[in-house]
C-alpha cells in the first residue's frame, strides 16, 4: 500500500453548510475522491472542485447502496491508481448513529490509514435552530440521544428515567410506537415534545405538542425525514428562543435557488441567498480552460503596438488576459499605450484588483452598449481578448460604425457537467440565476428551459428569452444585490 492512500471519515453537520468545520473543509480541499451521503448537504462539494465526486445514497431504509456496499467502495477506492485520498462525507457526525464506527473498522482491517473528522450532530444542532436547548440549568441536567430506529432491538426505555431530555434520531415513522412505549416505561403523557424536519436548512420545520399528542401532530403537518424529535421540559423554551424560525421569514424563505456558477468558483450570491432564507445548489454549468491556439494568443500579446484599445466582455477574460501574460513571460508594462475598455463594472472591478483603470466602460453593461458608445475613431484598431463563444453583438456594432475590429481566443468556455444528484436538485429549482449567456445555453443544453430564471444584464435576459426560458426576471442594476432582489421577485410570481 502507497502512502497516498488515506481515508477522512469526515461529519458533514446536519444541513447548514457553515455548520462543517474547518479541519472538514481541509479534508475536502485535498481529496481525489468524495463519497457523500443523502444527509451530506451537496453544497459541501464546492469545497472540492478537483474531486470526482460519487453519490451513495443512503436515505432512511430505500437506500441507493447497502452499508456494505458502500464500505467495500470505499476501500477499493482509495486502494484505487496507486492509492487515493478518498473522503466520506456523512450526515451529521461520523459517530453518532452514522456507522461510521463500521467504516473505520473496515479501513483498520484493510491496513488502510484514516482519520475521524467529527461534525456536528443533529441531535444537538435542530434543537437549537428551533429554540430548544437540550439541556439548561433549571430544567434539565441531562440528555440522552436515542434511534428511533425500532430494527435495532429493544431501547430498554425504562432505563433512561432520570434523564431529562430524550433526542431522537430517525425515529419519525414510529413517533407514534416510541411516543407509547416511552409513557408506558413511565414518561407522563403531558411531557412537551416536539419534532424538527430539516433541521438547521431554510426548509426547516416545527411541530410542537406532548408525549402523547406529538405522533398526531406530526403526521397532520406532514413532516417526514429527516427529522429530530425533542421530549422533555426544554421544548416549553422555544417559544422564546426560536431565533432561527424568525430570521428567515423573507420572500425567499424555504425556496430553492440554483446558482449557475463556472466548475472552479464560490459565489457570494450564494451568500447572500442564503441570508434570504433560502435553500442555495450552486451548481457548476461551466468551466474554462487555457486557448487552443496558446502560441497565437503570446504572439499577440508581444505585439501589442498596433492595437488601439482592448476589449475585456467578461471577468473572465480579465483573468485569463493576466495568465496568458505571465505565460509569455510579459506583465502590465506589455499594456502600456493600449486603452482598456470593459463591458462592464464587474469587469472594471476585476481590472481594478490587477491594478489597472479601464478607459472606458458603458453607462448600461452589455456587449451592444460597449459596441456602440466605445470612443473609437475611425482608423483606430480594436481586440477583442475573448472565448470561442462570444456572441456577435459587439463584433457586429462595432463593424457598423466602421472601426476595424478583431478577435483572440484567449481561452475557452466549455460545459461543466454536474452529478445526477445535483441535476435532480436543479431541475426542482424554484428559480435559477444566470449570470451570461453561456450559463443561459448551457443550461437550456442540459436541462432544457422550463425553468423560472433570474438573470444580470440585458444580453443574458436577451440570451435566455430567445432560448425560451419560461420566465425571465432582469435585475435593475449589474450588482449581487440586485439580482437577489430579481431572484425574489421571480419566486413571488
Amino acid at each position: 500500500m502507497t502512502s497516498r492512500a488515506f481515508v477522512s471519515l469526515i461529519g458533514a453537520g446536519p444541513g447548514d453548510p457553515g455548520l462543517l468545520t474547518l479541519k472538514g473543509k481541509a479534508a475536502l480541499e485535498r481529496a481525489d475522491v468524495v463519497l457523500f451521503d443523502y444527509l451530506a448537504n451537496p453544497e459541501l462539494l464546492r469545497y472540492c472542485p478537483q474531486a470526482r465526486t460519487v453519490y451513495v445514497g443512503k436515505k432512511g431504509f430505500s437506500e441507493y447502496l447497502s452499508q456494505e456496499q458502500i464500505t467495500a467502495l470505499l476501500v477499493q477506492t482509495a486502494r484505487e491508481n496507486g492509492g487515493q485520498r478518498v473522503a466520506r462525507l456523512k450526515g451529521g457526525d461520523v459517530y453518532v448513529f452514522g456507522r461510521g464506527g463500521e467504516e473505520a473498522e473496515a479501513c483498520a482491517a484493510a491496513g488502510l490509514p484514516f482519520e475521524v473528522v467529527p461534525g456536528i450532530s443533529s441531535a444537538i444542532a435542530a434543537p437549537a435552530y428551533a429554540g430548544i436547548p437540550v439541556t439548561h440549568r433549571s430544567l434539565a441536567r441531562s440528555f440522552a440521544v436515542l434511534t428511533g430506529n425500532v430494527q435495532e432491538g429493544d431501547a430498554h426505555y425504562e432505563r433512561l428515567s432520570g434523564i431529562d431530555t430524550l433526542v431522537l434520531l430517525m425515529g419519525v415513522k414510529n413517533l407514534d410506537v416510541i411516543a407509547g412505549e416511552l409513557i408506558r416505561a413511565g414518561r407522563a403523557p403531558q411531557t412537551p415534545a416536539a419534532t424538527i424536519q430539516w433541521g438547521t436548512t431554510p426548509q426547516q420545520r416545527t411541530v410542537t405538542g406532548t408525549l402523547e399528542t406529538i405522533a398526531a401532530e406530526v403526521e397532520r403537518a406532514g413532516l417526514e425525514a429527516p427529522a429530530v424529535t425533542v421530549v422533555g421540559e426544554v421544548v416549553r423554551l422555544r417559544e422564546s428562543l426560536r431565533w432561527f424560525d424568525l430570521g428567515h421569514e423573507g420572500a425567499l424563505a424555504g425556496k430553492n435557488v440554483a446558482v449557475t456558477r463556472t466548475r472552479d468558483g464560490g459565489s457570494g450570491l450564494a451568500e447572500l441567498l442564503r441570508a434570504r432564507g433560502a435553500s442555495v445548489l450552486e451548481v457548476p454549468l461551466i468551466r474554462f480552460e487555457g486557448s487552443a491556439e496558446p502560441d497565437t494568443v503570446q504572439a499577440v500579446l508581444r505585439a501589442l503596438s498596433w492595437v488601439d484599445w482592448l476589449l475585456l466582455s467578461s471577468q473572465q477574460a480579465v483573468t485569463a488576459l493576466f495568465l496568458a501574460l505571465d505565460e509569455a513571460g510579459l506583465d502590465v508594462r506589455a499594456l502600456g499605450g493600449v486603452r482598456l475598455a470593459a463591458v462592464g463594472p464587474a469587469t472594471a472591478r476585476s481590472l481594478w484588483e490587477h491594478g489597472l483603470r479601464a478607459d472606458f466602460v458603458p453607462g448600461t453593461p452589455g456587449a451592444r452598449h460597449l459596441g456602440a458608445e466605445l470612443p473609437a475613431r475611425p482608423g483606430e484598431r480594436l481586440l477583442h481578448f475573448t472565448s470561442q463563444v462570444a456572441e456577435a453583438e459587439l463584433q457586429d456594432a462595432l463593424q457598423r460604425r466602421g472601426l476595424n475590429y478583431e478577435r483572440v481566443e484567449g481561452y475557452r468556455t466549455v460545459p461543466a457537467e454536474p452529478e445526477q444528484n445535483e441535476l435532480e436538485r436543479l431541475k426542482a429549482a424554484d428559480v435559477v440565476t444566470l449570470a451570461s449567456g453561456s450559463a443561459a445555453r448551457h443550461l437550456a443544453a442540459l436541462a432544457g428551459t422550463d425553468f423560472t430564471v433570474a438573470v444580470m444584464g440585458p444580453q443574458t435576459a436577451d440570451a435566455a428569452r430567445e432560448l425560451g426560458f419560461r420566465t425571465v426576471v432582469v435585475a435593475e442594476t449589474p450588482s449581487l444585490e440586485a439580482l437577489v432582489q430579481a431572484a425574489e421577485v421571480a419566486v413571488a410570481g
